[in-house]
């Protein structure tokens, strides 16, 4: 089995602003930021400044210069160069031949194992550890919500990883249709932060680069079932909820499609 060693010291040395509100956030901090690695506009890419994980490169993308915006509040120019711009980054990484796999993730709230509430993602080059080994390409597959034939594919999991609903976004890893993948993120993130039957405060987006695609999995997060952390047995949601999920993800894909002139 892989594992990833995690340092507690330097851990406790990371600022937290997600439940200490009051805390000083650090990305706000622009000017004293370092290891700075690439900007664009208003994204950062740099050094993680508390490398937790060892055998590893921690990396940064900070999304935005205002603290209070979140993916939900993007304009659609924003939110398709954030996507393009992390996904660059990914596939950049790549191609360093000391990595044996390189992840792109993002945590957002409190349920979602990250400590600082200004938006951002993180790019983790793997010396050692493969994350697809673990992995089946049939967790990215299950009831299609929307599907461009040879471009995107939006599903709810109906084999999850964690359980419950997973949401995927697929796309050929040529970068081709990055824009209606971010399209299809936003509309899926804004609808379990919105709309969603239960209270959804916090979620997790995870990247994979496996079988010439470029997949992103939308997770929301709630406390982690015991079945999955005793047990490793992810549950699943009944067929007639993922069918209702799907309905009102195509309502809602279908609005902000034709608000952003997609359609």
């Amino acid at each position: 089995m892989q594992k990833l060693y995690f340092s507690s010291y330097i851990s406790a040395q990371k600022p937290e602003t997600i439940v200490n509100k009051q805390n000083a956030c650090p990305f706000c901090d622009r000017d004293n930021l370092t290891g700075i690695l690439e900007t664009d506009g208003d994204m950062i890419w740099l050094e993680n400044k508390y490398p937790t994980i060892q055998d590893t490169y921690q990396t940064l993308i900070v999304e935005t210069g205002q603290c209070d915006e979140d993916i939900t509040t993007y304009s659609n120019k924003k939110m398709r160069r954030l996507i393009r711009f992390s996904l660059e980054k990914l596939i950049h990484m790549e191609k360093d031949p000391q990595y044996k796999s390189v992840i792109l993730y993002k945590n957002h709230g409190p349920l979602s194992g990250g400590s600082i509430k200004h938006a951002h993602m993180q790019i983790v080059g793997l010396k050692h550890a493969d994350y697809m080994e673990s992995l089946s390409y049939e967790n990215f597959l299950g009831i299609k919500v929307a599907e461009n034939p040879n471009q995107v594919e939006f599903n709810l999991s109906g084999d999850p990883i964690m359980g419950f609903t997973e949401m995927n976004v697929i796309i050929s890893d040529s970068l081709e249709h990055t824009d209606l993948m971010a399209d299809y993120i936003q509309t899926a993130v804004t609808y379990l932060t919105q709309d969603f039957s239960y209270k959804c405060t916090s979620y997790n987006l995870f990247f994979y680069h496996t079988n010439h695609h470029i997949i992103c999995k939308i997770v929301p997060r709630f406390v982690v079932s015991p079945f999955f952390v005793g047990y490793k047995i992810p549950q699943v949601s009944v067929d007639e909820r993922l069918h209702e999920i799907k309905e009102e993800l195509q309502k809602k894909l279908n609005t902000s499609m034709k608000e952003n002139n997609v359609l």
